[in-house]
């Protein structure tokens, strides 16, 4: 089963909440009596995003989706299965990353619709590799720094790395 980051509107809404929420702060009168804000819960893990910065519903419902996508590719690592556990050099990417590498360097702005389903393959492909970054480099036919960059994108991705690598007395990655 894919990451649910790297589902399609349409494939998530069956397992999503929205919710209608009033926005507070500076906006006018139509932001602050009219609930154009959104909550998004995914039902299935219980992530959750909101966006009440736009004066349209529409808009704030396409922005709380979007980070919602992200939370879930941060937060939620997809079972581990036989096509994750091959070896670094026998993955196939998916065609979304394939699309974006270009001469070993990752090309892709954190605001495109597919930045959340990318990130989500390779922290799922570097939980698979056991925070290996090399290997995991290997796996996307990138070099480990231009990994490492993409990883920079969502600092938060390269805080938790990090993270886990103090907690084995390594050394913290820089972009």
């Amino acid at each position: 089963m894919p990451h649910p980051a790297c589902l399609s509107e349409e494939e998530l809404l069956p397992d999503l909440r929205f919710e209608a929420i009033r926005a507070s702060g500076p906006g006018g009168q139509h932001r602050n009596r009219v609930a154009t804000g959104v909550r998004v819960t995914h039902l299935p893990t219980g992530v959750r995003a909101a966006a009440t910065e736009r004066r349209s519903a529409r808009d704030n419902r396409r922005e709380a989706l979007f980070r919602l996508r992200r939370r879930l590719a941060l937060e939620w690592r997809s079972p581990l299965d036989d096509a994750r556990l091959v070896p670094p050099e026998a993955y196939r990417p998916s065609e979304a990353w394939l699309r974006r590498r270009r001469g070993g360097r990752i090309q892709v702005s954190t605001s495109h619709t597919d930045f959340p389903a990318l990130l989500a393959e390779v922290l799922d492909r570097l939980h698979a590799d056991a925070d290996d970054v090399a290997a995991t480099a290997r796996a996307f036919g990138v070099s480990r720094s231009q990994l490492v960059r993409f990883l920079a994108l969502e600092p938060a991705a390269l805080a938790a790395l990090n993270a886990r690598r103090r907690e084995r007395g390594e050394r913290p990655l820089r972009a």
